[in-house]
């Protein structure tokens, strides 16, 4: 752990580390206590869950957790690391197609467990046996997320299938205790999440008259999106709360014993994060220069993905498919330098692969052998998608800036 870093600006402290690392991801927590403040200022009435998937850094997870969030956890293993970081059961969301007896036998006594299939709930019947177990549903909605009808979807039991389900045949040994539903990521244009929170509760209502009794949750999922390209408008979560504050307080004087959840993942993490790495060799080939990276596509892999749409798509906005590509421009990329872009570079990486690009024809300062380029928007589905296994060789550092200025290693 260092000190002192709190009296330096971000990039200084990026070039105090990059001498120490040739290639490093750095988690700034002052971004991250902004942006989870955000949301909690704005929606008093709701509970947030984080998605450890999108970046589980113990340091990153112990910096959300503190801010009241739960976890949402996609396997047993975050169960554990939501359970390790401090978080009691009644705070852990375990969802996720395709659990295994092992999964759930794992997971009992730590998680919430919701179901995503009506065979997953015959397997929980199964398992829970004589001593009975509360469970949620992770349900399919007869509307898709842009209000319209529903869509077939891997994710959780078509409502219809479940209404039936639970009138026809309802567990023996289960109770239902809360649903679950998200349809939709990176979504930026705050009225479209507003009519899904609409419909969400709608859907609420529906479940409570089929049950019979109040539900103890809804976990309405999010699509709380970030600004990746340059083009886009920022989610204006004011406006999004304004919108919804109405229908949200009126089902919580409905149903007062119902706790209202959504999920952020990269909301609440995504801006906080840079990847940085160094050149390693500059080289011109036939009136290219190209710039030897360390740690491209194996150290940061959405670049290179942005990198291989741009090349192969002759569309100007290829539709997003989340969480591996949103955009050609998600990623910008800066220099250390304050001198004006002199020349014109291919960036590339040091693995023995020709996919191994991250930008060509790219505007830079002149930068040597040391120098270092920085990727912005990596605090979310960065190192988790990387193959760093690739070639074997050196993986990144990851980097966590306290609130307080310190460098956890």
């Amino acid at each position: 752990m260092e000190g002192g870093e709190n009296t330096m600006d971000f990039k200084t402290i990026i070039a105090r580390q990059a001498e120490r690392h040739d290639s490093f991801y750095l988690y700034d927590e002052r971004r991250i206590l902004e942006d989870t403040e955000r949301l909690k200022r704005n929606f008093p009435q709701v509970d947030f869950l984080y998605s450890i998937k999108c970046n589980p850094h113990p340091q990153v997870l112990r910096s959300v957790f503190r801010q009241g969030f739960g976890a949402d956890a996609a396997s047993l293993g975050e169960v554990l690391l939501a359970q390790e970081a401090g978080l009691p059961k009644e705070q852990i969301y375990y969802s996720a197609p395709g659990k295994t007896s092992a999964d759930i036998r794992g997971a009992m006594g730590k998680a919430v467990l919701i179901a995503d299939s009506l065979g997953e709930l015959g397997l929980l019947d199964q398992l829970a046996g004589e001593a009975g177990l509360s469970v949620g549903v992770r349900v399919n909605p007869e509307f898709s997320f842009t209000g319209g009808p529903g869509l077939s979807s891997k994710f959780g039991v078509d409502e219809d299938q479940l209404f039936r389900f639970l009138r026809e045949s309802p567990p023996a040994h289960l109770r239902i205790a809360g649903i679950h539903v998200h349809l939709r990521s990176q979504e930026l244009h705050a009225p479209a999440l507003a009519a899904y929170y609409e419909n969400m509760l709608a859907l609420a209502e529906r479940v409570w008259q089929v049950l019979g009794y109040e539900l103890e949750y809804v976990n309405m999922g999010s699509g709380m999106g970030i600004q990746f390209s340059p083009e886009d408008s920022p989610l204006d979560v004011e406006a999004l709360s304004r919108a919804v504050t109405e229908c949200l307080d009126a089902f919580r004087r409905a149903h007062p014993s119902t706790r209202l959840i959504i999920e952020t993942g990269r909301y609440a993490v995504g801006k906080s994060g840079v990847y940085a790495t160094k050149v390693l060799d500059r080289k011109v080939s036939r009136g290219v220069t190209y710039l030897i990276l360390k740690n491209t596509l194996n150290g940061f892999a959405r670049p290179s993905v942005a990198y291989m749409v741009r090349r192969f798509s002759q569309e100007a906005a290829p539709a997003p498919w989340e969480p591996m590509f949103t955009c050609k421009d998600a990623f910008g990329i800066l220099t250390l330098k304050d001198e004006p872009p002199c020349e014109k570079v291919s960036l590339v990486g040091n693995l023995c692969t020709a996919t191994d690009i991250v930008a060509e024809g790219l505007s830079l300062p002149r930068l040597d052998r040391g120098d270092a380029v920085v990727f912005t928007n990596a605090g979310a589905y960065a190192a988790v998608m990387t193959p760093m296994q690739f070639a074997s060789l050196e993986r990144p550092a990851e980097l966590f800036l306290t609130a307080e200025g310190e460098i956890v290693e």
